[in-house]
């Protein structure tokens, strides 16, 4: 079996190397080549490019590498055509990969794109673009699976990687013991995002929030992971001066324990959302940005929830505070409401661990039968009615 991966970020190398490592499990004389990284190098993929190559970030960034980038994708359709591989899979980037997969199919070669898109979040007319691109849709997410399947795209509902990495049952003391916290102290993980923009937009208020809780909620304990050294030097300046200083503990890292050490998270939208959810801990979203930037992603988005809790529920199980409706007061309000009712959280939190149980599926094992299927049958095996 030949099987051509493109991934084009470290995520997607972490995705690529489960997939090629569930592939070899069925077919362990399996061929693998396209681009990627060290995992999937690992793997035994012959890479043609660095990882590097297809990590370019903003509108201004891609104008000034697209050039180059459209010489890469010729490079690899005419590699492709010539190597004659099985299938075709495509790993996030879709910018670039979903072109690639759309030449390839024309050429006869099944095609399969690995993490949809946001196309059920805004643009949604791309799915007609992406229904001539790809034999199969694998996606993390059921709600991403009842999309494509009511416009006619072919899709596998695989389950969440992260799913599977993080424990159905978890240890919130032996995370506190951990971090140095009391067990007995209430506990509050704060992840105001990974970008300077987020700490710039949302660190003054999500610190104000602390302040106002910390007024009612003398015994509150802060854990506030930083997402890298430049996000820590930016906290500690904006905690410097601030009333909530003696109460917040910094540490590099750790995200995934900060959150399960806590009862309650504030975090800003994004992925983080879908950790504190695996971590089973009740949270507040709250996000921010530039003002015009928020007038037109009002006009672009087309879902009712911004965080993942909710949009795979699909009901608004936490709060969601966007812009002016996130103030202090409204932030510490709803984390109040968290903190102080013991039987309200651990409800939650066993919500939290059955959303978990329908995302833990095995994506590697799922993505590589989905893709035998197509390769074998030249079709997707039949899906459970929970897809």
């Amino acid at each position: 079996m030949r099987i051509y991966l493109v991934a084009g970020e470290l995520s997607g190398d972490i995705l690529g190397a489960g997939l090629m490592q569930a592939l070899k499990r069925r077919h362990p004389d399996a061929e693998f080549r396209g681009i990627g990284g060290p995992r999937m190098l690992a793997e035994g993929l012959h890479s043609l490019y660095p990882l590097e190559t297809l990590s370019v970030m903003g509108l201004v960034e891609v104008l000034k590498h697209l050039p180059g980038l459209i010489k890469v994708r010729r490079h690899l359709r005419r590699d492709a055509l010539a190597w004659e591989p099985d299938a075709m899979i495509g790993i996030d980037a879709p910018d670039f990969n979903l072109g690639l997969e759309r030449q390839l199919r024309v050429a006869g070669i099944p095609t399969a794109h690995y993490v949809s898109p946001s196309v059920w979040a805004w643009r949604q007319g791309r799915v007609k673009s992406i229904a001539q691109s790809v034999d199969a849709m694998l996606t993390f997410l059921p709600f991403e699976a009842a999309f494509y399947a009511r416009h006619d795209v072919p899709v596998a509902f695989v389950g969440h990687p992260l799913a599977d990495e993080l424990p159905l049952v978890n240890d919130r003391q032996a995370a506190r013991a951990a971090l140095g916290l009391s067990s007995t102290r209430p506990v509050l993980a704060l992840l105001p995002g990974s970008r300077g923009n987020e700490i710039r937009f949302l660190g003054p208020t999500f610190l104000d929030s602390v302040a106002w809780l910390h007024e009612r909620i003398p015994d509150l304990q802060v854990i506030v992971p930083a997402a890298s050294p430049a996000r820590r030097e930016e906290l500690e300046v904006l905690l410097a001066d601030h009333p909530a200083r003696d109460i917040v503990v910094l540490c590099d890292g750790e995200s995934r324990q900060a959150m399960t050490a806590a009862d309650a998270v504030l975090l800003a939208s994004g992925t983080a959302a879908l950790e504190a959810m695996l971590c089973h801990r009740p949270m507040v979203v709250a996000y921010k940005m530039a003002p015009a930037t928020h007038w037109l992603a009002k006009r672009m988005v087309k879902t009712d929830w911004i965080s993942l809790p909710n949009l795979i529920a699909q009901e608004t199980l936490v709060p969601e505070l966007v812009q002016d409706a996130a103030s202090h007061e409204a932030i510490g309000g709803a984390l109040l409401e968290w903190l102080g009712d013991d039987a309200k959280r651990q409800a939650m939190e066993a919500r939290f661990a059955d959303l978990h149980a329908t995302l833990q599926r095995g994506a590697s094992e799922r993505a590589a039968e989905a893709i035998d299927g197509l390769i074998t049958h030249g079709r997707l095996p039949p899906q459970e009615e929970s897809a």
